[in-house]
């Protein structure tokens, strides 16, 4: 297949990257989609600006579950566990079942807007790096990016609602690809019309990175059978699974004898516990072992891995070693009780603020604060840590029930995945990975659009699960044709010689 001609399926091959980074995030997280997926584009053929947009916007809704559920296993169970005002308020439920339901929420509002994501996707391709720059080709594949997008997002709310945080981004993008690579090499729901980019010598020069042009050719046989390539991914799926509902061994993992508990620490009430055989951390170590015997690593490849692993590792580090004391000071930074003078914990303080300020309209506002968060720190996972206390803080003195409070703790969640297609570091890494520096402020103006459609409306569908009104399902229902109405305006169809921004 020539060069070109690859170029004529972007839309497609797009659709299909969304799925395995969605994957790829399920299983890694920590930006390891961008490392990945960036480059497959751009050895498909894409600009480098372009694949770093793409990535980015995939991005979002398999975040939530992303390292086999961390943002909500460490970010927002931080939030919710141990805190006397929340396990008093949902008793007789316990914390781990609250979370349970916290997740169902989770994956339910990211289905309903997530689930045009593709289409956004292609879309913006088409409006920023097609050869006629129109926002309204891109819309032309609407029949397959939303198939694309319900195979993803219907077994990614189901695994949600009934196996847990640590699945659906992993299982969803699997069952995602196993029924639209089949379909998408039918041509199934495919337009007939062909979406190109301009030959290569017309793209601006802002599009190109600095690494060494690479040209896919797939008349080179695979080295591994479809089954054998997925393999790891199911190694993590079966294990995730017997680890999680096998309920003997599940009760052995999380046993005392498995568990490191530090109580009392450095003379506080806070404590911490470790469960090394039941973190899902764990899995992935086994998995990465029986890879080296399912692929015949010689020990060149495995010390290759393993170092950029370690790598991988080092960068991710620093901000979670940091980050994870400075949330435990935020949340517990109120006094004790018994002293003259007690004052509130910094998120009680910022709650009462934020309910006088915003009172039952803070649905809206709650995936703003979870998007500025990851903004700022660069993760999903810290965001949650550091806004899930507030945020249930505030739905709390709003005077929303513990399930409705559930519900604006979704709300942060989603916001928070959200805003990783703005993250600084996100969008460094992905821009480092294909050679293209100091363009950041360029990918940013385009991705912050994706992000602006996605909090807007989560926080629409947010107001319509939490008061039940129908004017605010109508307003849901209403924003994406507005969404996509403005920007079809803004496409132009002459080539610019200067990068749309």
């Amino acid at each position: 297949m020539s060069y070109y001609k690859i170029l004529c399926y972007f839309c497609k091959r797009s659709i299909v990257a969304w799925l395995f980074c969605s994957m790829v995030e399920g299983s890694s997280g920590f930006g390891t989609p961008s490392a990945i997926g960036a480059p497959l584009l751009l050895a498909l053929g894409f600009p480098a600006m372009a694949c770093v947009m793409a990535v980015l916007i995939i991005q979002s809704t398999p975040v939530s579950f992303g390292a086999v559920g961390t943002p909500v296993l460490l970010g927002v169970w931080t939030g919710i566990n141990d805190k006397e005002d929340i396990t008093q308020a949902i008793a007789p439920l316990s914390p781990e079942n609250y979370l349970l339901q916290i997740t169902a929420n989770i994956g339910l509002i990211h289905a309903v807007v997530g689930f045009l994501i593709p289409l956004i996707l292609v879309a913006f391709l088409t409006r920023f790096f097609g050869e006629k720059r129109s926002f309204v080709e891109g819309l032309k594949v609407w029949p397959f990016a939303i198939f694309a997008g319900l195979s993803f997002t219907i077994p990614y709310f189901l695994v949600a609602k009934y196996l847990g945080p640590e699945f659906p981004s992993l299982v969803g993008g699997f069952i995602g690809l196993m029924i639209v690579l089949p379909a998408a090499k039918r041509g199934f729901l495919m337009p007939k019309e062909i979406f190109h980019f301009a030959p290569r010598a017309k793209w601006d020069k802002d599009w190109l990175g600095s690494l060494p042009e690479e040209k896919y050719d797939d008349t080179i046989a695979p080295k591994f059978s479809l089954v054998r390539a997925f393999s790891p991914y199911l190694v993590v799926i079966g294990l995730l699974i017997i680890t999680r509902v096998v309920a003997p061994l599940k009760a052995f993992l999380t046993g005392d004898m498995t568990t490191i508990e530090f109580s009392n620490l450095f003379g506080t009430t806070i404590s911490s516990k470790i469960q090394l055989a039941y973190s899902p951390g764990t899995i992935l170590i086994i998995s990465s072992l029986l890879c080296i015997l399912l692929f015949k690593m010689n020990a060149q490849a495995v010390k290759r891995s393993w170092s950029n692993s370690a790598r991988t590792m080092v960068d991710a580090a620093p901000a979670l070693l940091l980050s994870v004391p400075m949330v435990q000071v935020f949340i517990n930074s109120g006094s004790a009780a018994d002293v003259v003078n007690a004052l509130p914990a910094m998120p009680i303080l910022l709650a009462e603020s934020a309910a006088g300020a915003f009172q039952n309209a803070w649905p809206l506002v709650a995936p703003w604060i979870g998007a500025m968060g990851a903004f700022i720190a660069g993760s999903n996972t810290v965001s949650n840590m550091m806004f899930s206390y507030f945020q249930w803080s505030t739905a709390s003195q709003i005077g929303f029930d513990t399930n409705l409070a559930a519900q604006v703790v979704a709300l942060q969640a989603v916001g928070g995945a959200a805003g990783n297609m703005i993250a600084v570091h996100n969008v460094v890494a992905a821009c480092a990975v294909v050679g293209l520096m100091d363009k950041e402020g360029y990918v940013i103006r385009k991705t912050l659009l994706a992000m602006t459609y996605y909090v807007i409306q989560a926080g629409l569908i947010g107001m319509g699960i939490i008061f039940g009104n129908i004017i605010w399902w109508i307003l849901a229902v209403i924003w994406p044709i507005v969404f996509f109405g403005l920007m079809a305006m803004t496409g132009k169809k002459k080539v610019q010689s200067t990068v749309d921004s």
